[in-house]
């Protein structure tokens, strides 16, 4: 079933039970008008790169989400200490000085992705909660800094005056503090206030004050660039009009504004997703983030660095789902900027 064109770049496409094709020389067709939603949906199906990273990013929030289910498989948890536990001392998995057993680091049908030097725990149970860990704080982390930089950018670029004064001077303030080596020294002022000293961090606290200065201290870039895209817009003339009309300033920002600032948050969110996850696993990795046993990517690179000289293997997968989800998340960033922008020239 041909349904009606779309002329994009010049040409004309059609589309054909679904799919766009590019019409036939002499071939009758019916014009008619596509959504920038609908047009940029059609870009983006054709981006064969962009649909498989897709695919392979949501594969990785299905895997976090099913990780008990998953862990189960072989039989294994990312708690249980394999190597010590005098209820496994019939199957070894560990030699006399501590190493895995086997080749690539213990590698074996119990444990898939082998196990950890000195305690023993598996390091594929290790690894599918660590990603649970990480992904899915990232991304409350990153939603809730995205839907604060939009508001805080919407207020300043469309009000301006002393309002967007303000708020810029607000955002250099919160600019002047180094994220990542705040945190480092916020994370043990914190709890000498609300947590007894002799007592372990408790892991719920340890996210929330993660959550809050990560939140905190980086609102700051998605504001910045909301404001400036929302500072060409009110000038012109559909915003104009609406003025004239009599529309209030809420009803301008919902209806005119907002909507022609939904791609920019939408590129931007997929470039903000694995840089908040790096900074989670950098924070874990020195030691102020989650800590044992909680599973946690960057809590897994800490304890390779460790090993590195006796162990090499125990950093490869977590290493290498970490660099195919950043690389896939950046790709994926890229396909959503050229779909709603065809003139990129991708």
């Amino acid at each position: 079933m041909t349904s009606p064109i779309d002329i994009e770049g010049g040409g004309a496409s059609v589309v054909v039970d679904g799919a766009l094709r590019p019409a036939a020389e002499g071939e009758a067709v019916e014009l008619a008008g596509r959504s920038p939603g609908r047009l940029m949906w059609l870009r983006f199906r054709r981006d064969r790169t962009g649909v498989v990273c897709a695919v392979v990013v949501i594969g990785y929030f299905l895997v976090a989400l099913l990780a008990p289910l998953l862990a189960r498989l072989p039989g294994t948890d990312p708690y249980t200490l394999y190597g010590q536990d005098p209820t496994y001392a019939d199957k070894p998995v560990l030699d006399e000085f501590g190493l895995p057993l086997g080749y690539l680091g213990g590698v074996s049908g119990a444990h898939w992705f082998g196990v950890e030097p000195q305690y023993g725990r598996d390091l594929y149970a290790m690894l599918l909660y660590g990603m649970r860990t990480s992904l899915y704080m990232a991304l409350g982390i990153t939603v809730l800094l995205m839907l604060s930089g939009v508001v805080i950018g919407l207020i300043g670029g469309y009000f301006g005056g002393r309002t967007d004064y303000w708020l810029g001077r607000g955002t250099d303030f919160f600019l002047s503090f180094p994220q990542q080596l705040f945190f480092i020294a916020f994370m043990p002022v914190v709890t000498s206030f609300f947590v007894d000293p002799r007592e372990e961090t408790p892991t719920y606290f340890r996210a929330v004050a993660m959550l809050i200065v990560l939140w905190l201290l980086g609102w700051m870039g998605m504001a910045r660039l909301v404001r400036s895209t929302v500072l060409s817009l009110r000038e012109r003339e559909f915003v104009e009009a609406a003025k004239v009309s009599g529309a209030s300033p809420w009803w301008i920002v919902r209806k005119e504004i907002l909507p022609n600032v939904v791609t920019p948050i939408l590129v931007q969110f997929t470039y903000q997703l694995p840089s908040t996850i790096l900074s989670i696993a950098f924070l874990s990795f020195a030691g102020v983030g989650f800590v044992e046993p909680t599973p946690d990517w960057g809590r897994l690179f800490a304890a390779g660095a460790r090993y590195a000289e006796q162990d090499p293997a125990f950093m490869f997968f977590p290493g290498v789902a970490l660099v195919v989800f950043v690389l896939c998340f950046n790709l994926l960033g890229d396909s959503v900027r050229d779909a709603f922008d065809p003139k990129s020239g991708r």
